[in-house]
């Protein structure tokens, strides 16, 4: 039996990939070992001047403040040199 793939299902699985995509540049931009967590959200930023939605990175180091920077596009559209210049390295 064939699965049915529905054209108009949610792109979760594309969305998730390129997540993991984002926290992969983060954690090799940073030099961060693979048990760090870092989320990756999608939001509605309300500050002048920033576009409708913007891509918010944190990274949870162990006893270290939360380090949240900012892509000022949607997550399907941030790229490696986003993530570079964001994070200030």
């Amino acid at each position: 039996m064939t699965r049915f793939n529905n054209p108009l299902a949610p792109k979760v699985n594309r969305l998730k990939a390129k997540s993991s995509e984002i926290k992969a540049w983060t954690r090799e931009l940073m030099g961060l070992p693979e048990d760090t967590p870092i989320t990756v959200a999608e939001l509605a930023c309300r500050d002048a001047g920033c576009p409708d939605i913007e891509t918010v990175i944190g990274v949870l180091e162990p006893d270290k403040p939360i380090v949240k920077f900012r892509v000022h596009t949607t997550l399907s559209e941030v790229t490696k040199a986003d993530v570079a210049k964001a994070a200030g390295v």
